[in-house]
């Protein structure tokens, strides 16, 4: 639908959208969705992209990696860097071609992303304690609904997609 097409109840009803969409992100990216407890239960949301991507995945290698999460190779050797240098990460050859580099979720990196996604649940479980579970079923069903059709836009205009739906 364009903007051409929009009732004057639309647009009111897309500028709040807009509003609580931008408030959304701000508050996001303030608190990285840590979750509760200690500041340590938080992370960098590419590192915990990227560790989820490994875990969901399995070990790959920096290509596979950049193209499953629609990022450039570039920025995933960068963005895993620190998080081979901290143990979360290893770098390993690849069982078939010893001259290529795969990368893998460690046993230390598993352990770091379960508390980290053990704090976030605990934390939308406090957020939404007083919605019903289907409201909670419906409002991640619009949200992952939201990001794949913002992810559509993105490739559609040649913008690098990044992280959409449940493989996040």
């Amino acid at each position: 639908m364009s903007m051409d097409m929009t009732t004057v109840d639309d647009a009111g009803l897309l500028d709040t959208l807009q509003h609580e969409v931008a408030v959304f992100a701000r508050r996001a990216e303030q608190t990285r969705l840590g979750g509760v407890g200690q500041v340590r239960n938080s992370m960098d949301r590419a590192a915990y992209l990227l560790l989820n991507r490994l875990d969901k995945e399995g070990p790959m290698g920096v290509k596979a990696l950049a193209a499953s999460m629609g990022i450039d190779s570039s920025t995933v050797t960068r963005q895993v860097a620190p998080l081979v240098d901290t143990g979360l990460v290893k770098r390993t050859s690849h069982p078939e071609d010893g001259r290529a580099v795969v990368l893998q979720l460690s046993p230390r990196g598993l352990a770091r992303l379960e508390e980290v996604r053990s704090s976030r649940r605990q934390l939308m479980a406090e957020l939404t304690q007083e919605w019903a579970p289907e409201e909670r079923e419906v409002f991640c069903t619009l949200l992952t609904r939201f990001n794949t059709a913002l992810s559509a836009r993105q490739a559609a205009q040649g913008i690098p997609v990044g992280e959409a739906g449940p493989a996040s």
